[in-house]
């Protein structure tokens, strides 16, 4: 079962949390879960089996400027750890692990960076690096689409709300087997995507923008355990960039799916999580 609540983090702003901690929370890892762009931050629900079995208990948010989230225009990459802190807090809880998926994946990083009392490990899906990392070429193996709505971001908040607005299409050139995905075990995705699509683009446009600017944090700083996972025939997010990042962060492994696309990759996220049950010590 899964209890929403809302949590004050201060200046005025309000996060709405997602908990599947029950009676025997306590008996189970808390994992934050990072969702992507454009999501709400319900925690994933195909992966709830596997958490069960494990033992785990899903902690996740709306991003401010999603769902019922208080919008934060400006934020950083960085400032998930501040509001990861805040609701740990609010729930008692200690230490955890984190994870995330395309741009939660560098959500999670971010508190793995600068939580680094608190974090216990870190699984990354997708994600992609800082923008202008030295030595990767940012936008080569992208759809295009997608980098056009970047480098617009790149320009700044109201070069992206003018592209935004001007309805150019993006797409992500999904493949055959992420096509599957969606259509499969991880159609909860679309249940998650509608309602934070329906809302308006303000959420995606921070994410964005926070996406290629500094985003507060070098991901060589994330002490904890970190696997990364991504499909070779990603457009959204090309594999290079976990690559990059597997040279980045000091502790990292990276599980590279040749056939696997940005979302067919989620399949490996069960294995995930057994080794996150196994590294968050």
């Amino acid at each position: 079962m899964v209890t929403e609540l809302n949590v004050e983090v201060g200046a005025g702003r309000t996060l709405h949390v997602y908990d599947t901690g029950g009676h025997d929370a306590a008996d189970r890892l808390p994992v934050f879960w990072h969702h992507g762009t454009p999501n709400i931050g319900a925690p994933p629900q195909p992966l709830f089996p596997a958490a069960d079995r494990l033992r785990i208990r899903w902690v996740s948010y709306d991003r401010p400027g999603y769902g019922q989230s208080t919008a934060c225009p400006g934020r950083s990459v960085a400032s998930a750890a501040e509001d990861v802190a805040a609701v740990a807090d609010a729930l008692g809880i200690d230490r955890f692990a984190v994870m995330g998926h395309s741009s939660g994946a560098h959500h999670a990083l971010a508190c793995g960076a600068l939580l680094p009392d608190r974090v216990l490990a870190v699984v990354g899906g997708a994600g992609m690096a800082p923008f202008g990392a030295p030595g990767l070429d940012w936008f080569a193996g992208m759809a295009t689409s997608g980098v056009a709505s970047l480098r617009a971001a790149a320009e700044g908040r109201a070069a992206k709300e003018a592209y935004e607005a001007s309805g150019a299409e993006y797409d992500p050139e999904f493949t055959a087997a992420d096509l599957d995905a969606l259509s499969g075990e991880w159609s909860w995705l679309l249940d998650v995507v509608r309602p934070a699509v329906e809302a308006g683009p303000d959420g995606l446009i921070d994410d964005d923008v926070a996406a290629v600017t500094p985003w507060g944090f070098d991901p060589a700083e994330v002490t904890a355990p970190v696997l990364l996972l991504h499909g070779g025939r990603d457009r959204v997010v090309p594999a290079a960039h976990s690559e990059w990042l597997a040279g980045r962060c000091p502790r990292a492994e990276l599980r590279l799916s040749p056939d696997d696309g940005h979302i067919s990759v989620l399949r490996s996220a069960p294995a995930a999580l057994e080794w996150l049950r196994a590294n968050a010590q």
